[in-house]
């Protein structure tokens, strides 16, 4: 009788210490671009892991790669992934179509705000209206922040009703074959909406120059890219959205403080044979405000895309989209 009390004893605490041990997995998608950089250091140092043992939970944090906002929407929105970070757009009109529902996708943090540009390899061409006929202007995804700020330019352009007006011009290329196309010229595309490090590449290369910026679309800084995840994900996980700012508070620390250590790392993860260390850190050190946990432009945007029918329940302010976490300075 003893024997057996001891037995079931110990086996049920055994039991206790394997629940105690098991881990609490998530999937973070994210994409391509040093925009992209707090996410590869978070893995690199595993700083998801890190925050959420602060927080009392065990946690292990896998990192999923995506080209464009619409596959990453649809992975988190299938459940593929946890956490999604891509553009602001498409994250308004998830939270659009699923509101209320536990597929509502709600915004977590802002991860990077620095500016998007057009560039072109045309030496003639000094606004977007010089383009020819046949030329085209190349972007990651059709549904992009590129493709949103794109819209924005051509409505101050042409005015209301115009957002069009440059899309039949419009292709979706991955970064590395627009920079190509633009660099070689063997190619219909002229113009590409870029980000860095595919900005630095193609203006240093002396072949190309800038028409516009996601600044002149918004007026001011806008975030590019944030992370966001479901309403069912974030109700069964309460303390995950603390963990993952406070995992990109950390990351974007890093990258003003030690922006030699970050260009290391972005290097680790994307290999780069036009820019080196050297490059990546003058970049990190020119651009260090744009990494953080604010996101701005979120009203500007949701408006735009309320008037052009993408939206039809335009938030009030940001908050209507982002928890509160994401920063005292956000709108």
């Amino acid at each position: 009788m003893v024997k057996n009390l001891l037995r079931a004893t110990i086996a049920v605490l055994a039991l206790g210490f394997g629940a105690a041990q098991a881990q609490t997995p998530v999937k973070i998608g994210i994409g391509f671009g040093v925009g992209f950089l707090p996410l590869f250091i978070m893995q690199e140092q595993q700083l998801v892991e890190k925050q959420a043992k602060a927080a009392g939970l065990d946690v292990t944090a896998s990192y999923v790669r995506f080209s464009g906002s619409g596959a990453m929407q649809d992975a988190v929105l299938s459940q593929a992934i946890d956490v999604g970070v891509y553009g602001v757009g498409a994250m308004l009109i998830a939270w659009d179509k699923a509101h209320g529902t536990p597929n509502q996708l709600v915004g977590v943090a802002g991860v990077n705000s620095t500016p998007l540009v057009l560039v072109t390899n045309k030496p003639e061409v000094k606004d977007i209206n010089d383009l020819g006929d046949g030329d085209k202007i190349s972007m990651p995804a059709l549904i992009s922040p590129q493709m949103y700020a794109l819209q924005m330019i051509a409505e101050k352009k042409f005015g209301p009703g115009k957002q069009d007006a440059y899309r039949t011009k419009v292709v979706s290329l991955p970064h590395p074959e627009s920079v190509n196309s633009l660099l070689t010229g063997a190619t219909e595309v002229k113009a590409y909406f870029s980000t860095p490090p595919f900005t630095q590449v193609v203006l240093a290369s002396g072949k190309t120059h800038v028409l516009a910026t996601s600044e002149d679309a918004f007026g001011g800084r806008s975030t590019f890219l944030a992370a966001g995840a479901t309403k069912r994900y974030l109700d069964a996980n309460p303390k995950m959205a603390g963990v993952l700012v406070a995992a990109l508070q950390e990351a974007g620390d890093l990258i003003r403080n030690h922006p030699d250590q970050a260009a290391a790392i972005y290097l680790k993860v994307e290999p780069s044979k036009t820019l080196d260390a050297a490059a990546v850190t003058a970049m990190l050190k020119e651009e260090h405000d744009d990494f953080g946990v604010e996101v701005s432009g979120v009203k500007t945007l949701a408006d735009f895309m309320g008037r052009v029918g993408q939206l039809k329940r335009i938030p009030a302010s940001y908050a209507d989209v982002f928890t509160p976490i994401a920063g005292a300075k956000s709108n």
